[in-house]
């Protein structure tokens, strides 16, 4: 697949592009330390609850969506649950396999910041929505030039 080479619009887009998404996390970034969380622990907490439609996760599939090594995944759970925050289950089908469910306080803590991210999405979506158009039902990049 050729690529095409970059033009002077498209260098300004993904840095704008880039821009708003760094704000974005600048955003969560800050909210997460006021709520008393690291960054990555806001992180893992989304992601165990949004998992399959809440289903637990196994700390191999935290590590994937996190993109982050298994061990530093199992050093993060130990953190989480030392925390109060996650609890580990057994997977009833291999006992082996270890499963993350967050409990009652974790998910006060996920729900309130959860609802601040959709408010600065909301704030933010018209800068982000120039960057995407609906065609066919399916939101595509927009590609500038």
């Amino acid at each position: 697949m050729s690529r095409r080479h970059p033009t002077q619009t498209d260098y300004s887009a993904l840095a704008e592009f880039r821009y708003v998404l760094r704000r974005f996390l600048d955003f969560s970034e800050k909210a997460a330390r006021k709520a008393g969380l690291a960054p990555r622990q806001h992180q893992a907490l989304l992601v165990i609850k949004g998992y399959r439609g809440g289903d637990p996760i196994s700390v191999g599939d935290l590590a994937e969506r996190l993109v982050i090594h298994h061990h530093s995944a199992v050093e993060l759970t130990n953190r989480l649950v030392e925390s109060g925050l996650v609890v580990r289950l057994h997977d009833e089908n291999d006992q082996r396999r270890v499963l993350l469910c967050l409990t009652e306080r974790a998910d006060e803590r996920l729900e309130e910041l959860s609802g601040a991210h959709l408010d600065e999405l909301s704030r933010i979506g018209p800068l982000l929505s120039q960057f995407f158009e609906e065609g066919d039902g399916v939101m595509k990049i927009r590609l500038p030039g």
